[in-house]
């Protein structure tokens, strides 16, 4: 249900952007992006909401999120450095789409309230959220280092471009693909910063932080063996 909505929430959008003759109707394009960004993030929470969910799941998800928003503070005079990416891929692609998807979402929301909150914390959660919950889908492959790696460069990029989507829908006039050239122009160093950065943390810390989850995910999600299981 979770894909079905965010696919289908992608695609009203897309369909939005791609209707010049709507572009001059009046409409709160501002607006509009910000009700499509929160039935996305809604779909993922209802969805995490209606899976069984142990008690110690729940502590470690709260745990990762804290600590990624705790490492995202002291970075942030550094313009768009982001080892929270870094995190939130790494807790995906160990823990799972939905606890990647929680992480970033807890990572947002923690961290700025700190940093500061406004309408561009619900398409950080969009953002966030999602590389986790993409990289998730990555968990039952063999660990390959650089194409994590790849993939944080790659997502520091869609980062930029969500984001992007929020400050054009809002702030610019006219709605145009031109614009929203300039607009991803404009925001392409930073974008950068945080793509190269992404791609450093996970090569040189990646494999460490990724084995020392993997056994945390050992130690909380054990099972109990029936007696006749047991050698």
């Amino acid at each position: 249900m979770t894909v079905l909505l965010t696919l289908s929430a992608v695609a009203t959008l897309v369909f939005a952007l791609l209707a010049p003759d709507w572009v001059g109707s009046g409409l709160n394009w501002g607006l509009v992006t910000f009700i499509i960004a929160v039935l996305a993030i809604a779909a993922f929470f209802f969805e995490f909401e209606s899976r069984q969910i142990s008690s110690r799941e729940v502590a470690l998800i709260a745990m990762m999120g804290t600590l990624s928003a705790i490492i995202r503070i002291p970075f942030a005079p550094i313009p768009n450095v982001q080892p929270a990416t870094f995190i939130i891929i790494c807790t995906g692609y160990v823990f799972g789409p939905m606890a990647g998807f929680m992480t970033g979402a807890i990572t947002a929301l923690v961290s700025n309230l700190f940093l500061g909150h406004g309408p561009w914390t619900l398409f950080q959660i969009l953002g966030w959220g999602m590389a986790g919950f993409v990289a998730g889908l990555f968990r039952s492959r063999k660990l390959n280092i650089w194409a994590l790696a790849a993939f944080g460069v790659i997502w520091g990029y869609v980062f930029g471009v969500i984001m992007n989507l929020w400050f054009w829908a809002s702030l610019i006039y006219p709605l145009t693909w031109q614009t929203f050239l300039i607009s991803q122009a404009n925001s392409l160093w930073f974008d950068t910063m945080h793509a190269l950065a992404n791609g450093v943390f996970m090569l040189l810390a990646g494999r460490k932080t990724i084995t020392i989850m993997q056994n945390w995910h050992r130690r909380f999600f054990w099972k109990r063996l029936s007696p006749g299981t047991a050698s």
